[in-house]
């Protein structure tokens, strides 16, 4: 079986790949029979040449591989029929700016795996970037006020090396006595977390983070049980939350009249209560000034996150009285870092992490007969139609939702 590393064609440009060249190679002795041919390209993180050094052909038509591994959304006009795919197809929520996209899978008899999609039997997801996102995410989320309120100034992650020289420039940086909150206890959460702990702030349990003031910049992380509760008063339960969280509401006000910097790392899902509404924000004793939405779910569960903002431009700031966006540094505002592709800032480290979870995963499915059923569960299309476990979109494919 053919495998192609092929090139990232979506603007902006990402620098990700699934597979580091090291990595590959490690693919190659566990799997003889696969062979890997690399897309050439002048913007990935590795470089053609590092490819070629490792013994891996390097060429412009992939056009003969069986298997088509990428990172973001191929375009239309690049998709070649009657192959397997593998990319963050963005269309699993019926995304209405990717509908020709899949519709163009169809009609191209592609075989779609989606990386979101990649679960194990219990339905939690086995590969991403999510690490990656909250480690960006809470840097960001420092820089940001660091900048506002003339503290420190620190380089875009863009420009540094690596997960290494961004810990080493925050060993540079003091923070002030501030409270800040972390949502979320997934790869996203631990991520931000990793950026906390490595400044050394001090972890605190909530009772204590919403009974007590500090002389240290100190942080509290909460799951889905501590910002949400049932609205009958009763205790609630994480699953039966995430079966059906029509039966709960908002408990985060509490933690927004005790909290100054809000790294969102949760993951939303349908219908669950949002964390903090356009009216919770106007609460005179609501006292978040900064967020850092990693999650970034926008007009969501976070009110002050009204767009996403980006790489180069990645501040802005909410008005709460005007629910208008503002300057990020404007005197009342809430400042916003609400980037929705942060892994692409540390697209070396970012990479490297996720082609060691895919060939752990996702490889070993193709030679074992899917075993496992990772790739039965994560097949979104076939022959031409959609697997029934994503039927669900047939009406987005017809224009219907």
């Amino acid at each position: 079986m053919k495998f192609a590393i092929i090139k990232e064609r979506k603007n902006p440009p990402d620098r990700r790949v699934v597979f580091s060249p090291q990595t590959l190679a490690e693919a190659r002795k566990r799997f003889p029979d696969a062979e890997f041919v690399i897309e050439s390209s002048d913007i990935r993180v590795f470089s053609d040449v590092e490819y070629i050094k490792y013994g891996f052909e390097v060429k412009d038509d992939v056009s003969d591989a069986d298997v088509m591994i990428g990172v973001k959304e191929v375009p239309v006009e690049a998709l070649i029929p009657n192959k397997d795919y593998f990319f963050f197809s963005h269309t699993i929520k019926k995304q209405p700016y990717n509908r020709d996209l899949l519709r163009a899978i169809l009609d191209k008899n592609i075989r779609l795996y989606d990386h979101e999609t990649i679960v194990g039997p219990n339905g939690y997801r086995l590969i991403g970037f999510g690490r990656y996102a909250g480690l960006v995410g809470a840097y960001n989320g420092i820089r940001a006020l660091g900048i506002r309120d003339g503290l420190f100034d620190l380089p875009k992650v863009e420009t540094l090396a690596d997960l290494q020289e961004v810990k080493s420039v925050l060993d540079t940086i003091k923070l002030p006595a501030i409270k800040i909150l972390l949502s979320g206890t997934g790869k996203v959460a631990k991520g931000a977390k990793e950026i906390l702990d490595h400044l050394g702030i001090k972890e605190l349990s909530d009772a204590l983070y919403l009974t007590s003031e500090f002389t240290e910049p100190v942080y509290c992380r909460v799951d889905v049980m501590e910002y949400a509760k049932r609205k009958d008063g009763k205790v609630g339960e994480r699953l039966e939350f995430y079966k059906d969280p029509s039966e709960y509401e908002s408990n985060f006000m509490p933690y927004a009249k005790e909290t100054d910097f809000f790294i969102a790392g949760h993951f939303y899902g349908n219908n669950a209560p949002y964390l903090f509404t356009r009216q919770d924000a106007k609460d005179p004793h609501f006292r978040i000034n900064l967020v850092a939405d990693i999650s970034c779910d926008i007009d969501g569960p976070v009110a002050s996150t009204i767009r996403p903002s980006t790489i180069k431009d990645p501040f802005y700031g909410y008005d709460p009285a005007s629910e208008t966006e503002v300057a990020f540094n404007a005197e009342n505002a809430i400042a916003v870092m609400a980037v929705d592709n942060l892994p692409c800032e540390l697209p070396k480290d970012a990479s490297e992490g996720f082609g060691e979870t895919f060939l752990e995963h996702v490889l070993p499915a193709f030679f074992t007969n899917d075993a496992n059923g990772i790739l039965e569960r994560a097949k979104i299309t076939d022959a031409g139609k959609l697997t029934q476990k994503f039927g669900y979109l047939q009406d987005y494919v017809d224009g219907i939702s």
